[in-house]
């Protein structure tokens, strides 16, 4: 049985779901974030977060990606250390909040930065038009997965309230 120490003595915490989908949310964006500045812009040199300037000023941008992702990751570690200490974590809303993350930033990258703001690219000096694809497909993929999870999520909660 699940239970939290209040002032006032034992009671029963019930789980948190918003809270649980939104933490994980957080995660997720900061994760596909991280795994994106660590693959694509530093091991395999394809891009930089900008790259309209100088290699100076694409290198701080990677950086400043890197920064607010950490920042990121670390408050949503924090939240869900919060979670699991009241006992509140809901895991098959966090399970749906981490890939809808995951899927969120994916899509706001392939769609926003790469084609309606332009700061980069996937890669350069090739066809990028496979590449597009395959980065925004693996994102809606993501998307649907956490979506997918969110209302299998919500409906076993109704179903067992």
């Amino acid at each position: 049985m699940r239970r939290e120490q209040a002032d006032a003595g034992s009671q029963e915490c019930p789980c948190l779901p918003r809270r649980s989908l939104a933490v994980c949310l957080l995660i997720g964006v900061a994760v596909m974030a991280a795994v994106d500045e660590i693959v694509f812009h530093q091991l395999l040199h394809w891009h930089h977060f900008y790259d309209a300037s100088t290699l100076g000023v694409g290198l701080l941008s990677d950086g400043l990606l890197h920064t607010g992702e950490l920042l990121a990751l670390v408050a949503g570690c924090f939240l869900f250390a919060d979670l699991l200490r009241r006992r509140a974590l809901a895991p098959a809303h966090a399970w749906a909040g981490f890939f809808t993350g995951l899927g969120v930033f994916q899509l706001f990258d392939g769609i926003v930065d790469h084609k309606l703001l332009r700061v980069h690219q996937i890669r350069y000096d090739v066809d990028i038009t496979l590449y597009d694809w395959a980065w925004n497909a693996a994102g809606l993929v993501l998307l649907f997965l956490g979506i997918t999870l969110t209302v299998r999520a919500r409906r076993h909660a109704s179903a067992t309230a």
